[in-house]
């Protein structure tokens, strides 16, 4: 299961019984991004309209174990419809395959144009009206993400600061490869865990390349499969995290805004009012565990389990979380 043929003859059974008996596949094509599920783009013809599409697919369409993180994609086509209700700026789903259906476990979402790539959307000029508003819409999108009643969701994993520090402590390790700033960076974080606040539902991965940006700013939220119930500071700091500035270290959310315009519009869109050094701590963790998960990069590199060069130059960024991470301690302490 897994050809362009399979997948184009599944898809247009599915477009005919959803579109009408006259329509068709056209472009399928395998999109680049998408590091753990297929990303397929693809237009629907029906008559003269044309639904331009994406479909989200497990890898050769079959269900695999995942971690104990990652959520299913069904599970995440029923976040995308509760953000969607929420306000949040999502692709609409408009269908879900199960394991061991003709396409596979699989959803087909509306295709939203815009950039994801980071350096594309701070360095060109088709970004430029973009930029100044987008620390504005990532509060907004993140406070309608944070206020979706839980007891509304599918069952996802809970994970809050205490959780992050005793798991990626126990995979850090297990490398028996010490290195002192993740040592200090243990330590301070456990000295200084803060109270945790009502739990939320989690985005886990939100920052650039997980958000369509277009001309006008934040055109679409993507990428949910690490969403969990968890604390809200958790996502505002992630997209604060120095590595996903990109190079654009003087603009602490995702190199193009202030955090002060983020929670300003957060706490307007009826989330909770923080303090920016409430987000330090969060900051800190967040930079510790993309170190560990360098670690975890390079260790598939290594090994042989993932030999691409992907998985080797990631690796690489360890040294990168270092230094952020000494930068926060020495503001911290």
């Amino acid at each position: 299961m897994g050809s362009n043929d399979q997948i184009e003859r599944a898809l247009e059974s599915w477009a005919r019984r959803d579109f009408g008996d006259k329509a068709r596949i056209s472009d399928l094509k395998r999109l680049s991004g998408g590091a753990s599920q297929e990303t397929w783009a693809f237009e629907v013809v029906d008559g003269e309209a044309t639904h331009r599409l994406i479909l989200r697919r497990a890898p050769g369409g079959e269900s695999v174990a995942r971690s104990s993180e990652a959520i299913t994609l069904r599970t995440e086509s029923a976040l995308l419809a509760c953000a969607d209700m929420a306000g949040v700026p999502v692709p609409g789903v408009l269908g879900v395959f199960e394991p061991g259906s003709d396409v596979g476990e699989a959803f087909i979402m509306h295709r939203i144009e815009g950039e994801t790539l980071g350096r594309k959307i701070l360095r060109d000029d088709a970004y430029k009206t973009a930029r100044p508003v987008l620390s504005k819409q990532c509060g907004e999108a993140l406070a309608g993400i944070h206020a979706v009643d839980i007891d509304t969701l599918p069952e996802l994993p809970r994970s809050d600061g205490a959780d992050q520090i005793k798991k990626y402590e126990n995979i850090y390790r297990d490398f028996d490869l010490p290195r002192p700033v993740f040592e200090l960076a243990f330590a301070w974080l456990k000295a200084n865990e803060p109270v945790p606040q009502p739990p939320v539902l989690v985005h886990g991965d939100f920052r650039l390349g997980n958000l369509i940006v277009d001309e006008q700013g934040l055109a679409s939220v993507l990428d949910w499969e690490l969403s969990h119930i968890g604390d809200p500071r958790e996502d505002i700091a992630w997209i604060c995290v120095n590595s996903w500035r990109f190079g654009q270290i003087a603009n602490r959310v995702g190199g193009f805004g202030k955090l002060d315009e983020l929670l300003d519009a957060y706490a307007a869109a009826g989330g909770t009012r923080f303090d920016a050094r409430e987000i330090d701590w969060w900051e800190t963790m967040g930079s510790l565990k993309w170190g560990i998960m360098c670690m975890i990069m390079y260790e598939a590199f290594r090994s042989g389990g993932d030999p691409s060069v992907e998985r080797a130059a990631i690796g690489r960024r360890v040294s990168e979380t270092e230094i952020d991470l000494l930068n926060l301690l020495e503001k911290a302490i």
